[in-house]
């Protein structure tokens, strides 16, 4: 994936993601809820881009999670600091080298957040069998810290929107060389980041069940879509998604990934607004999407993520984890212990933190 930030703050059906304004998301602020809440932020990327015109390191993301209790995070593949010599099926060895040394520059200077505690990398799976030495060298290379693999799977016919800055091909999780590759995962102690939208979720269920021994995590709730021609139809796409969803949750080795709430697919448009959303507000959009997971899965098989700095063009890092506090006020102590925090060390093999 490479990542673009759009030029714009408005919303852009052919951009996923939102210009971040940081004097825009100054001008709200909340002290934190439940400070002593102890998480794992089980999604967010990294990057400098080739030209240096965007950044986010990890000094930023400690600069936002500023008071939140945020323990450990799982950094996901975004296709930077790819190698530029050797084979291409190994340039993605590049990536996990430079997270690893922004894990160990913060734990020299912050020893409060292990950023980049586990990673997930990325691999050509449709390699098939012939990814097995470069899923070997990503586990090296991070000293162990690489912990699953991600392709994004993201395709729609409409070309008129994107959801993804991916272009993968149609009907990638069924294709039968992509899932030779997949094969290796499991016996490598690797679990699979699938990133499909809600149309594709029959797709993600026929590949759970095929291989029910490696544990999948579906990112940003399954990709309910609210642009492009499912624009005004959140009612009836909420019903389709949910539909899907019920089927995957049969399959027992899927998690769900909370999140991604601030991409332009999902439609809330915050960035529109004068003002940026408060934590209330936002709750209250994501709340029946939130519940619903949970209610199909279960806690245990639910984590929550910020996917920064991608959704920072619509809400704060603050604001957005004072939501989720909010969405769970209801929950019990131990679904609450699984949803921020237990069910990410688990999935992701963190340790006590």
């Amino acid at each position: 994936m490479t990542i673009s930030i759009a030029s714009s703050h408005g919303a852009n059906d052919l951009s996923p993601h939102v210009a971040i304004r940081p004097d825009w998301l100054a001008l709200h602020s909340e002290e934190v809820i439940e400070p002593a809440l102890p998480m794992i932020d089980a999604h967010h990327h990294l990057w400098q881009d080739r030209e240096k015109s965007f950044r986010f390191r990890a000094t930023d993301l400690v600069d936002d999670i500023g008071g939140q209790n945020i323990r450990a995070t799982v950094f996901i593949e975004c296709h930077t600091h790819y190698r530029t010599d050797g084979p291409d099926a190994f340039k993605p060895v590049g990536e996990v080298e430079f997270v690893l040394n922004e894990f160990r520059g913060i734990a020299a200077h912050d020893g409060h957040t292990a950023v980049g505690a586990a990673m997930v990398a990325n691999a050509e799976l449709a390699l098939g069998a012939e990814i097995r030495p470069v899923l070997s060298a990503l586990i090296e290379a991070s000293e162990g810290h690489v912990r699953g693999i991600r392709n994004i799977a993201v395709w729609h016919a409409d070309r008129s929107f994107r959801a993804s800055t991916a272009n993968p091909p149609q009907g990638l999780m069924l294709d039968a060389r992509f899932r030779e590759g997949f094969s290796q995962l499991a016996p490598l102690g690797l679990t699979f980041d699938a990133w499909a939208v809600h149309p594709q979720l029959d797709e993600l269920c026929s590949l759970a069940a095929a291989f029910p021994d490696t544990r999948i995590v579906l990112n940003h709730i399954g990709g309910p879509l609210a642009i492009g021609p499912y624009r005004g139809r959140r009612d009836e796409v909420f019903q389709e998604w949910r539909t899907g969803m019920l089927k995957l949750a049969q399959s027992p080795n899927v998690s769900i990934k909370l999140g991604g709430f601030g991409m332009t697919w999902f439609g809330l448009g915050f960035c529109e607004m004068p003002r940026p959303p408060g934590s209330v507000e936002l709750a209250a959009a994501i709340r029946p999407y939130v519940e619903a997971c949970v209610d199909m899965f279960g806690a245990s098989r639910c984590m929550f993520e910020s996917n920064f700095p991608v959704d920072k063009g619509n809400f704060s890092y603050n604001v957005l984890w004072n939501a989720f506090k909010r969405v769970t006020d209801g929950a019990s102590e131990s679904e609450r212990a699984a949803l921020f925090h237990d069910t990410a060390a688990d999935f992701y093999r963190i340790k006590p933190c």
